[in-house]
């Protein structure tokens, strides 16, 4: 799978490479204002602790710009400063210390102005992402195609990257989105064609944590799958911790990434006799700061259990009042139930193979 990802250029962001044969890397977007620096940098710490390789900041006044320097001091990843508009807010971020900037050309101004933020980026050496997203589609281009289309929304974005090569730059991301999953699959193979750019890849305005959940999997299941894409983000109107834990399992699941404990468990039926639902979360929370790489199955009952988690490296099967602790589907010890999650974790720890 690795092997037949499409080769893009390489650009660096802070401390991190992507493109090139570089593994994709996680994003997510702070929800805390900028301006306030220690409610920022506290949800990127947390980011961080999750998994979240590259930030991104709202800058939406010069507050906002100037905080990103302070911010820049108290985490370990690097910051993208997200401008719409205000070209000279695009210029103070970078000033202030952004790893990258996240401008679409179209509505930062006149090429006077995004010349001047392409020239601040050119004199910092820092990558500009090229944004565009079907919302925000241009009138000629809508009549062009009759409303918004995959088609459209690539003409878009190659039309701003020519802008900035024309300006002598070519340290770019390109970033294509559209809440039409289908569209968006689209729209990504026909630019993969065409665009020598590093790809940041995700679904725009997805959702809640459900519906943005499922349309984010299949949107950027398919398109990874082709091969397609540098970084993504799981875009989740909620706790952007969630959209961490997702990307990794998205990754994790179409192999492209290793590491994590995967936890498996059975669905519900009428022999469960523990609180299943909620064991399989109270598992996946117990297991997620250890670094094993095996799978760990959650069972519903002592009948099924043990076989069922025979493909699991270890695994728990609860009974009325006591449950099962199995490995690679023999029993190894019969437990307490309130003992069953400790017990679990106390063999993780000191895992060994």
């Amino acid at each position: 799978m690795e092997n037949l990802r499409r080769k893009t250029r390489e650009v660096r962001i802070g401390d991190v490479v992507i493109g090139g044969s570089h593994p994709i890397a996680i994003q997510s977007m702070t929800n805390t204002k900028t301006e306030d620096v220690k409610s920022t940098v506290a949800q990127i710490l947390k980011l961080e602790a999750a998994g979240c390789e590259i930030i991104r900041c709202a800058v939406p006044t010069m507050e906002a710009a100037q905080a990103l320097r302070e911010i820049k001091k108290q985490i370990h990843i690097p910051l993208v400063a997200d401008i719409h508009f205000d070209y000279r807010l695009a210029i103070a971020a970078i000033e202030n210390g952004a790893d990258k900037i996240r401008i679409n050309p179209g509505n930062i101004g006149s090429e006077e102005r995004l010349r001047a933020v392409v020239e601040k980026a050119k004199e910092y050496q820092i990558p500009i992402r090229v944004g565009v997203n079907s919302g925000s589609l241009e009138k000629p281009l809508l009549e062009k195609y009759g409303g918004v289309t995959a088609e459209g929304i690539v003409e878009s974005a190659l039309d701003k990257v020519r802008m900035i090569e024309e300006m002598g730059y070519d340290n770019l991301v390109v970033s294509i989105k559209s809440s039409d999953v289908m569209m968006c699959v689209k729209a990504h193979e026909l630019i993969a064609k065409e665009c020598p750019y590093p790809l940041h890849v995700g679904i725009t305005e997805a959702g809640t944590v459900y519906s943005g959940n499922v349309k984010s999997s299949v949107g950027l299941g398919i398109i990874l799958y082709e091969g397609i894409g540098n970084t993504i983000r799981v875009s989740l109107t909620g706790d952007p911790l969630e959209e961490i834990k997702t990307a990794k399992l998205i990754l994790k699941t179409l192999g492209l990434r290793k590491g994590g404990i995967e936890v498996v468990s059975c669905p519900t039926c009428g022999r469960t006799k523990i609180d299943l639902i909620g064991l399989a979360n109270q598992v996946e929370n117990t297991v997620a700061d250890i670094p094993l790489d095996i799978k760990v199955a959650v069972m519903g009952c002592v009948v099924n259990g043990p076989g069922e988690a025979k493909e699991a490296d270890i695994g728990i099967a609860g009974g009325i009042g006591e449950g099962l602790l199995i490995k690679k589907g023999e029993i190894v010890k019969k437990v307490k139930e309130e003992e069953l999650l400790e017990t679990l974790r106390q063999e993780l720890l000191n895992w060994k193979r």
